[in-house]
């Protein structure tokens, strides 16, 4: 029997168009330079998710490219948002260093108190580490986010963090191995393939409900998803996830952001949720 579906609720988004995208380095097992980038494609598979979030009532920010920063489209990135406090990013990667600085400008100049946007200590690639839900701060590591970056950003938004361990580099962001759904009800979806035995058993103790995903929807970016409470966008390629969404209540919509997909990134990444 399927559930009844779920309320969706409006949101608040900050993007990045694909200006200046392309793949020149490898920071991830996604990116390949000898696959070159079709940017009118990108741009299209952009503007489209763009659309498609103003289509159900959501509002898109819209961040800046700047020249010689092809990974900012991958906007999720660039900073965590909790109750209108900003913990910005601080990449690991010297290639995404500045992006740091962009998402801090963005912020100022859209009228955010300089009190409440904290510059991190510990390396954190912002929502590619930090899932937010209801009762919890989910925080991975192990490739990217500093362990130390668990404590700072408990400390700056005052709710529990919890850690866990990656261990499979083609999942190299929390946002590539989880999806939160309904983050009133702590209702989650991931790959447990990607995370450790200890991390899996706590995911299964926090989230005995879960949706848990099969290795080819995960490999399909299934997981970089978003979800509004009802509506839940993610790759197209992922359609073992389909299914189970709508058995849970959920609006699948498939999206194809395949050039993306070459940075190593797709829906989440190139979606910041602005959280005031």
């Amino acid at each position: 029997m399927r559930s009844s579906l779920h309320d969706a609720s409006p949101r608040r988004y900050l993007m990045c168009p694909p200006a200046h995208f392309m793949v020149t380095y490898s920071i991830n097992p996604w990116m390949d330079p000898a696959k070159p980038v079709d940017l009118p494609l990108a741009m299209t598979q952009w503007e489209d998710l763009r659309d498609r979030y103003r289509s159900l009532g959501h509002t898109v920010e819209l961040l800046d490219p700047r020249p010689g920063l092809p990974d900012m489209v991958y906007a999720a990135n660039g900073a965590t948002v909790v109750d209108g406090r900003v913990l910005l990013a601080r990449f690991a990667h010297p290639e995404r260093a500045a992006e740091a600085d962009a998402h801090r400008d963005w912020f100022v100049s859209a009228g955010w108190p300089e009190d409440r946007i904290q510059e991190p200590v510990h390396v954190n690639e912002g929502e590619g580490d930090f899932a937010v839900t209801s009762s919890y701060v989910l925080a991975g590591r192990g490739f990217r986010s500093s362990p130390l970056s668990h404590g700072e950003a408990q400390e700056f938004f005052g709710r529990p963090v919890i850690g866990l361990d990656l261990v499979d580099p083609r999942y190299y962001h929390l946002d590539t191995a989880l999806s939160v759904l309904d983050d009133a009800s702590d209702e989650v979806m991931y790959y447990p393939g990607a995370f450790s035995a200890g991390s899996r058993a706590v995911l299964a103790r926090l989230f005995p409900h879960a949706l848990l995903a099969r290795e080819r929807d995960a490999a399909a970016f299934g997981l970089n998803a978003v979800s509004d409470g009802r509506h839940v966008l993610l790759p197209q390629a992922a359609v073992g996830l389909f299914e189970p969404l709508r058995d849970r209540g959920y609006e699948p919509i498939g999206m194809d952001l395949g050039e993306l997909l070459k940075g190593g990134g797709s829906v989440k990444c190139c979606t910041q949720e602005l959280r005031e």
